[in-house]
């Protein structure tokens, strides 16, 4: 398949720049993959949907401050940086910009902490191997000196605020290793998991830390060709228990996302048993994939030509989701990390 028949028309103005006052406001599109028939609702209306033994099944890595503000050792010109990977203690892949004055050798300063990094290695798009070095642990100067990775359409003077900081992370978010939020969480509050659990709904919480790979562009012409980058995932004996146990009993696995989406398809067998462990998915869902673990699939609006959109569009069908898409363009939804979402049933 192309990459241009994952493609529609969104207003500059629809993307969401900053969240709602309250995380559960969210307007909410139902769609029904079998009667292919979608219709307007709201997020705190989510609880009714989910049945008694359903499992739902949320991702809660945290978000850390992975954008970081530099000047280089010699011209102190303006270095930004954005942690991808740590490939090993104190050594990153980052995306580096501008990253063609950033070859081997060249050497950061971040802010006025001891926190400092050399460029061991470079290869293409700007990535770059860092080693960094400092007077505290590193997690604790990244803390002291980075931002929130903030998606690049949302745009804010000076970066991210104080705000984005609480804002851009799920009430569940415990784990540290993302450098984006699985934003289908972002929508849950404390009412909304009661009103869950009254209804009986079990939940299990995994973790899959969003890396590059969840927004890298798709650069191939023919979807075929694409490869979503390494992530990595942790399912517990609990969670998976859990989840196999609501399966047998008759209950849907509803997964809070794209990422929590990946992680259960890559951890479940062909018989739709999902296998506790932890390790890197390089699954890459497409059109043709055969869903063997998640049953019903709770996700925000994903850019055009994105890997995330081409995964929805492998759940619920292409035409279907453009079709959706569209209407909700009509209706004015708000779209992206800090937009409105969809219930994919």
């Amino acid at each position: 398949m192309h990459l241009s028949e994952f493609d529609y028309e969104l207003p500059k103005e629809l993307i969401a720049q900053e969240p709602l006052e309250r995380r559960d406001a969210s307007r909410m599109l139902v769609v029904d993959r079998a009667a292919e028939t979608w219709n307007e609702s709201t997020f705190t209306s989510f609880p009714e949907l989910v049945r008694a033994g359903d499992v739902v099944v949320i991702n809660n890595t945290r978000v850390f401050p992975a954008r970081l503000l530099g000047q280089r050792d010699t011209s102190g010109g303006r270095v930004e940086v954005m942690l991808l990977r740590e490939v090993e203690t104190s050594v990153w892949e980052a995306l580096v910009r501008p990253g063609h004055r950033m070859n081997k050798g060249a050497r950061v300063r971040f802010g006025d902490s001891s926190l400092r990094a050399e460029v061991i290695a470079s290869s293409t798009g700007g990535v770059r191997t860092l080693k960094f070095s400092g007077e505290k642990p590193l997690d604790a100067l990244i803390d002291e000196v980075g931002q929130t990775p903030l998606p690049p359409y949302i745009k804010r003077l000076g970066g991210s605020s104080e705000a984005d900081k609480e804002r851009y992370q799920t009430m569940f978010a415990r784990e540290r290793g993302a450098i984006a939020a699985p934003t289908a969480g972002l929508h849950f509050t404390p009412t909304i998991m009661k009103a869950l659990h009254d209804r009986g709904a079990r939940i299990a919480e995994i973790t899959l830390h969003v890396g590059y790979g969840t927004f890298e562009p798709v650069r191939v012409d023919q979807i075929e060709e694409h490869q979503v980058a390494a992530e990595f995932f942790s399912i517990s004996e609990a969670a998976a228990a859990m989840i196999n146990d609501a399966r047998a009993a008759g209950g849907r696995v509803v997964a809070i996302g794209t990422t929590t989406t990946r992680a259960l398809e890559s951890a479940a067998g062909a018989d739709g048993i999902i296998n506790p462990g932890k390790g890197a998915t390089e699954l890459t869902i497409k059109p043709g994939y055969k869903f063997r673990a998640v049953d019903a699939l709770l996700t925000n609006f994903h850019l055009p030509r994105s890997s995330l959109l081409i995964l929805l569009s492998a759940f619920a069908g292409r035409e279907l989701v453009l079709n959706v898409y569209r209407d909700a363009v009509k209706a004015r939804f708000r779209f992206y990390s800090y937009g409105d979402c969809m219930f994919v049933i």
